[in-house]
């Protein structure tokens, strides 16, 4: 039997009509290295579409939408379960975001089209770049939005312990941190699109906070970010 690995909260997809339909095929990792985000107005286009056809694809209830600022500097954080997180963000915030994302990994079809169509800021999680800071910088810098997913992956289906770039970039920037929380999706989106199923997904937008101050000193600051 073909077996398939969904993105999704690490479930397991055995489907051989599945993977006959998705035709699955995978992308280069280095590939994605060359992507960059989109110009604005693309991505603010994309927000509309991708709110389009999520009310037709999925049962989607927004709350907490009057927490967003109305302009940047600020960092959106969210939890990451699937690989359909950043269009659920883009979506419900409805304003042009430049993610970072990994680039030191393969992806599917679907998933090279959207990161291709929207754009974002490649990482490399093994090997950090100090460009990849510097582009995020510069986005905050620009009065931009920049998303992150703290998390760095979607490898499980309970939240884990946050990495340090959102309160570090935070800080250095000085810039307010916007927490969106989403759940309720148990399989892989596609699954539920080709049973003709509309799952109920919720997307919770919190109060912004910080920015949250850091001691000066290296050790003492590598320690209170690994507290917070």
């Amino acid at each position: 039997m073909c077996i398939i690995y969904s993105y999704n909260r690490g479930y397991l997809i055995q489907s051989v009509e599945l993977s006959k339909k998705l035709k699955i095929i995978m992308y280069p990792k280095r590939g994605l290295d060359k992507y960059k985000p989109r110009p604005a107005w693309i991505r603010y286009l994309l927000s509309y579409i991708a709110l389009f056809l999520g009310k037709i694809l999925f049962k989607i209830t927004i709350t907490g939408q009057g927490n967003i600022p109305k302009k940047g500097p600020y960092i959106i954080a969210g939890n990451h379960f699937t690989v359909f997180d950043p269009p659920l963000v883009i979506l419900a915030v409805k304003k042009p975001i430049s993610f970072l994302a990994a680039s030191d990994m393969e992806v599917n079809w679907y998933e090279n089209l959207g990161l291709w169509l929207y754009g974002f800021i490649p990482t490399n999680r093994a090997q950090l770049a100090p460009s990849t800071i510097k582009k995020a910088r510069k986005v905050l810098k620009q009065n931009k939005i920049l998303g992150i997913f703290p998390e760095g992956n979607t490898e499980s289906s309970t939240l884990r312990k946050a990495k340090p770039g959102v309160v570090y970039l935070s800080t250095m920037e000085k810039v307010k941190i916007l927490p969106i929380g989403i759940y309720g999706l148990k399989q892989n989106p596609i699954n539920y699109i080709l049973r003709g199923i509309r799952p109920k997904i919720f997307i919770n937008i919190g109060k912004s906070f910080g920015p949250l101050k850091l001691p000066i000193d290296k050790s003492e600051r590598d320690k209170a970010l690994e507290h917070i």
